[in-house]
């Protein structure tokens, strides 16, 4: 990198880790320009700088969880008999992330900066700061980098059809509502997460993504 875009990144990194201790100590509704700014040292305007305003500030703060997923990935799937099976511990892995810390992941993968600009998304982040993705887990799920939910969930499920398990023409019906599974019991996780731990959320949305692997593999036998 050029002096330029060093001092970027540490002008980003001051910003970020400022954020990211609100987060932790207050919560993410806690969050402001003013505290952040405060905490990192500087003003408001100089901020503004580096983002476009308090929600691609949090996007950027919020990816660094993210990476806790990324690299428990690799000891949820290093079993997995097969591509199907490879597919539902990917699953299990990020329900287990996600709903410990909700509000973070909707942001990520549904917020305002989710699948809307080349200049906030998860490739650019990790183009910043590309250690914070180690080369195994590029290596082995080069999905990651992928911003749209939909385009990762299907990469993680396409093996299965080389294999035979599932048949291509129920691909995107099957990804398809299995993120419908998923979506709605983060929503409820978001809204009042008293009725369920983590444990329970995660058993809950695997009994029916599982559920609607096994409808299509029947269909596939048939």
């Amino acid at each position: 990198m050029n002096n330029k875009e060093i001092q970027r990144k540490r002008m980003l990194t001051y910003f970020i880790e400022a954020a990211k201790k609100i987060i932790e100590e207050e919560g993410l509704e806690a969050v402001t320009i003013r505290k952040v700014a405060d905490l990192a040292g500087y003003n408001s305007a100089t901020l503004y700088n580096y983002f476009e305003n308090l929600n691609h500030l949090i996007f950027f703060a919020s990816m660094k969880y993210l990476n806790e997923y990324a690299e428990s990935l690799l000891n949820f799937t290093i079993n997995s008999k097969d591509s199907l099976e490879r597919y539902l511990n990917v699953w299990k892995c990020f329900c287990y992330h996600s709903f410990n810390r909700p509000e973070i992941y909707y942001n990520i993968f549904f917020g305002e900066f989710s699948n809307s600009r080349l200049d906030v998304s998860i490739r650019t982040y990790y183009s910043i700061f590309p250690e914070e993705l180690s080369e195994e887990a590029r290596r082995v799920f080069p999905m990651l980098l992928e911003d749209d939910f939909n385009i990762r969930d299907l990469a993680y499920l396409m093996p299965a059809v080389s294999e035979g398990l599932i048949k291509e023409e129920h691909v995107e019906e099957i990804s398809e509502m299995c993120i419908l599974v998923y979506e709605g019991m983060l929503s409820r996780m978001l809204k009042n997460p008293k009725p369920y731990n983590i444990e329970d959320a995660v058993a809950k949305t695997m009994k029916y993504i599982n559920k609607t692997i096994q409808y299509y593999i029947k269909d596939n036998v048939e």
